[in-house]
């Protein structure tokens, strides 16, 4: 069975996925890198950015899921690009001309364009779609696999409340934003449709994952 996945989504203690005041100098607003510094120092981010070193424990081994077994990712406007990059014809994303993906992508956004072919096997697809629509294009072209749910927290939120996520981890990172975009608004007693554990790392980030109850 083809399950929808969630990977490594960082949220603050207060639950907020990003900061506020979205840019092109600043993708998470006033969050900075703060949310993610965890992933900066593990072995599977420096080999990904070409450097030597890195840490091999918990959090390391968890960004290894990244790739394994997936086929599609779907994102929404706000991951593929800062605000308003929709009126710029020639931006294809954050990640170069080789993004870290190599599967279809399916870029949910009010505005589609043609796909955008990419090195190293990702492609594109902008798509003006519901969840549910979204979900079944994209576990048509993952020929089995399962389907990545790539974010950001408001895209995430909708597949969670229409039912969609079979599982889901979330890096529950030691900091206080304040303000930006929260993850769990409306979603209320979600817990009860999820086995939940929860795992501590020497890095002072906390792993929960999220598997649909029956999986």
């Amino acid at each position: 069975m083809s399950l929808a996945r969630v990977q490594h989504i960082s949220i603050s203690l207060d639950g907020f996925a990003t900061g506020e005041g979205l840019s092109l100098a600043a993708p998470f607003g006033h969050a900075g890198d703060r949310l993610h510094e965890w992933m900066f120092e593990t072995c599977w981010w420096r080999q990904m950015i070409g450097q030597p070193g890195g840490t091999r424990g918990v959090d390391d081994a968890f960004l290894r899921q990244f790739a394994p077994g997936i086929g599609a990712e779907i994102m929404g406007a706000g991951k593929f690009g800062y605000p308003g990059w929709q009126d710029d014809p020639e931006w294809k994303g954050w990640w170069g001309s080789n993004p870290p993906f190599h599967t279809p992508v399916f870029v949910l956004t009010h505005r589609p364009r043609a796909s955008i072919e990419m090195e190293g096997g990702t492609t594109f697809h902008f798509l003006d779609a519901s969840p549910t629509e979204a979900l079944a294009a994209a576990r048509a072209a993952a020929a089995g696999q399962d389907v990545r749910i790539g974010g950001g927290a408001t895209m995430v939120r909708d597949f969670l409340a229409a039912g969609l996520i079979d599982h889901m981890h979330i890096v529950l990172v030691p900091i206080l934003l304040g303000r930006g975009v929260r993850l769990w608004d409306g979603l209320e007693g979600l817990e009860k449709d999820y086995a939940i554990e929860a795992m501590s790392s020497p890095s002072g980030v906390t792993h929960v994952t999220f598997t649909r109850a029956g999986l």
